[in-house]
């Protein structure tokens, strides 16, 4: 760094900004002056100048912005707007007693938010078009055991590992989790921490079991967390961590304020919390934010990243405010890929002749659900209408936006472009196609999927009555042709929509 370098344009910058903020306040400010610009160019001149060589002092303008990270650019131009108000102050105070303190506060306040404003927009937007690996890439490995032979720790080792995971759990959660796992093994190796170096640092293949006492809530990087994890430990390794679901600090937030209000308090809370880390803008400057400190995640986020990681749950308990998990690693992590969570999801869905299209929805669910189907479907279930039984995977909002059928708009592009038809067997996953026997999944990829299911001419209720009604659609497809058999399926559909209030939930 060069001690006499500058950075021009953000020089000249900096000079627009403090005229724009002079004239600005000059303007909106109720001053008696009768011509203060008159009054205070030259005071705010020097100003100006003084502000200018705090901030190069700073070291401002011998770095290029580009260089910088959100926090140290922040920090200069706080730090320089305090010191130039209380310079500018003081000198105001002592010898020009007639100038307006309040003033010289205002205009120092203004030039800090505007440049603060564009400084934040710059990164959210150079951070959205820099992507950022959310997940340790490896390589494939060949099969891996544990190194060493288990072992029992001393009865000393076992007092102090109890106490140490007892500071940060209760009771409760100790013995629940001494049943799941062995806490005696030397091959358990027990960590209190939310740095990834920590995890980094471990000897691959050295323990069998690796626990996490601290919440998930505060760590950045949960996905590379859990990758680094899967790549330290032995093929069938487990890993136990702790979390916090959203669902605690929202029941908190509906207690604590009377009615109506708390419903305005929790959705500005869960816009803070829940959009604005989630929009490809300003994901990653949140987090540059916060550290990633008090992160509000579901039980669906954070067993899908799971999932999404290279691990498959054993078994998960909630034990007063937190929700304790434990995972068998089954796979390697997934090489790195940009993840975005939108508003407008695309997801795979099969289509005529068994190809895979991207099938447009507006997005209802939390993040990651798309990677739990198979837990979904052997821990929940299906429940009438071949829904999971307590799909946990749905948002409050999700669930408001499928009852007003806006989830289904989206597919529309689909229609457009070909993949769809009007009526139609609805487009499924892969992993729900594989439910369905062979002679349906035979005549499913014969035909385009549709806008409009028989589901809502015929209200099936359960897996094997889906199944029938589609298989019923479909040969008569076969028979009469698609034209006739979509209008005649369309009245009925319409009738059950508009008369009987059929609704996909």
């Amino acid at each position: 760094m060069k001690l006499f370098s500058f950075e021009i344009k953000q020089l000249l910058f900096d000079l627009f900004a403090l005229v724009i903020s002079f004239f600005l306040v000059i303007w909106i400010a109720p001053l008696h002056a009768d011509d203060p610009i008159n009054k205070y160019e030259v005071v705010y001149g020097q100003y100006a100048l003084v502000w200018i060589l705090i901030a190069w002092i700073s070291g401002r303008y011998r770095k290029e912005l580009r260089a910088q990270t959100y926090g140290e650019a922040m920090k200069v131009v706080f730090v320089t707007s305090i010191i130039t108000y209380a310079i500018g102050a003081t000198v105001i105070y002592l010898w020009f007693p007639n100038y307006s303190l309040l003033l010289i506060l205002a205009i120092t306040i203004t030039v800090f938010l505007f440049l603060a404003i564009i400084q934040s927009l710059y990164f959210a937007i150079r951070y959205a078009s820099d992507p950022e690996s959310d997940v340790h890439p490896i390589d494939k490995r060949e099969p891996k055991s544990v190194l060493q032979k288990p072992g029992i720790i001393t009865d000393e080792g076992y007092e102090a590992r109890k106490q140490a995971m007892l500071a940060w759990m209760g009771e409760k959660a100790y013995n629940w989790l001494d049943s799941q796992i062995d806490i005696h093994s030397t091959n358990t190796q027990i960590l209190s921490t939310t740095e990834l170096f920590n995890f980094e640092q471990l000897e691959p293949y050295k323990y069998s079991t690796i626990v996490n006492v601290r919440s998930l809530n505060n760590i950045r990087g949960i996905n590379r967390m859990f990758s680094i994890i899967n790549e330290k430990l032995p093929d069938d390794g487990l890993f136990v961590g702790v979390f916090k679901d959203k669902s605690v600090k929202k029941h908190a937030i509906l207690q604590k304020y009377p009615k109506g209000l708390n419903w305005i308090v929790y959705t500005f809370y869960y816009f803070i919390k829940r959009v604005i880390p989630k929009l490809f803008l300003t994901k990653r400057l949140y987090y540059d934010i916060t550290g990633g400190k008090h992160r509000v995640l579901s039980k669906t986020e954070v067993l899908g990243r799971l999932y999404y990681c290279g691990f498959e749950i054993v078994t998960e308990k909630k034990i007063e405010k937190y929700t304790y998990f434990v995972a068998k690693r089954i796979k390697e992590p997934p090489m790195y890929k940009k993840r975005r969570y939108g508003l407008l999801i695309k997801l795979n869905r099969v289509g005529k002749n068994g190809e895979v299209f991207k099938f447009y929805k507006t997005r209802t669910m939390y993040p990651y659900s798309e990677f739990i189907q198979d837990y979904m479907y052997k821990t929940y279930g299906i429940q009438k209408g071949g829904k999971f039984n307590h799909d946990i995977r749905v948002s409050t909002v999700g669930s408001i936006m499928r009852k007003c059928w806006l989830d289904e708009l989206p597919m529309f592009i689909n229609f457009f472009k070909g993949d769809m038809k009007f009526v139609g067997v609805r487009p499924i996953s892969n992993q729900y196609f594989n439910l369905y026997c062979d002679e349906l999944q035979e005549l499913r990829v014969k035909f385009k999927p549709g806008l409009f299911p028989p589901f809502y001419a015929d209200m099936p209720e359960t897996l094997e009555e889906i199944q029938a009604s589609e298989m019923k659609y479909l040969k008569a497809c076969e028979k009469n042709g698609t034209f006739i058999t979509d209008v005649k399926y369309m009245w009925m559909i319409m009738y059950n929509i508009i008369f009987k209030r059929a609704r996909s939930k």
